[in-house]
Order: structure tokens, then sequence, then C-alpha cells
């Protein structure tokens, strides 16, 4: 959500260069590109500016649905996430979407599907991550002898043709 407001801003901030250097008298070409924008966008803009139009300069506020979710049940459910699932009553304490999906509707009483809830951890800066697979009972000293010694073994080699089959 952040990233999104940033966003924002930026465009509105880069409109705004627009209009102080139409101020200036400077060309709608070079403005395009000190900007780095299309020459289109900097006429729209220019003819907002001549208009005195600001509510076009200053750009949308938001585009589609809102969220369903405020802020403050954002940080609710992060801070939930971060207390484990174990100490939400699951039998691990690894977060799986379906889970996040559960405790999203226990907090806040919205329903999301747990396909769509990947959305909100990522908005929220969660990454995916994964638990290394590793058997309780692991012998690490066994598995280095394996690796150094008996795989050194079993290992096929290719076969290296012999120096007299070449051509001279």
């Amino acid at each position: 959500m952040e990233r999104g407001i940033k966003r924002l801003q930026k465009l509105r901030e880069r409109r705004q260069k627009a209009v102080a250097l139409f101020e200036q008298g400077e060309r709608q070409a070079a403005i395009a590109q000190s900007l780095r924008v299309s020459k289109q966008s900097v006429s729209q803009w220019y003819l907002a500016w001549q208009n005195g139009d600001l509510r076009r300069l200053n750009g949308a506020t938001r585009a589609g649905r809102k969220p369903r979710l405020q802020a403050d049940q954002l940080a609710l459910i992060e801070k939930e996430l971060l207390r484990g699932a174990a100490a939400h009553g699951f039998a691990t304490d690894l977060w799986t979407l379906p889970r996040v999906a559960d405790l999203i509707k226990k907090l806040t009483g919205v329903s999301y599907h747990a396909g769509h809830v990947w959305k909100l951890l990522k908005l929220m800066g969660w990454t995916l991550q994964r638990p290394t697979l590793r058997a309780k009972e692991r012998d690490e000293a066994a598995v280095q002898q394996w690796n150094t010694q008996t795989w050194a073994k079993v290992k096929k080699r290719p076969k290296l043709p012999r120096m007299d089959s070449f051509p001279r």
C-alpha cells in the first residue's frame, strides 16, 4: 500500500516540475526529455495548466476498488502473524495461505480466498520462505562421509578416448 502512495506522489511531483517549467517558458519537447515522459503527456499537462485544471495535474488518487482492509487492520494482522502460527492453535509454526486467510477472517471478519492472501502478504512486505526439509534423525557425520568417500567410488566417470585412437 505504501509503495502505491509513494508512486502517486512521485507522479504528482513530476507534474508539478512540469508546471514550474511551463511557467519559466520552457518548450514542451525539452520538458518531456528532462522529465523522461512522452511529449503527449506533457502536452496534456500543458492544456490542463493553461485551463487552470489543477485536479487533472494532481492526478488520480487511486485506481480500482477500495481495499477491504484498513491500515490498522493490516497492522493487527502483521502483529499476529509475527506471533507465529502455533500461537493461533495450528499444529506447526508454518504459515500457509489458508492459515493466513483463516487468521484474517478471525481478526477482521473479512473473507479472502487463500490464493488472494498472497497479495496482502506481499503488500505488507512478506516474502515466500520454505523450511529446509531435513529428517530429525539425520546424521551429519554419516552424510559427510558418504559425500566424500562413498559417492566418489560409485560416481561414473566419462571414459577418456585412448591416445592411439586420434588421427595423426
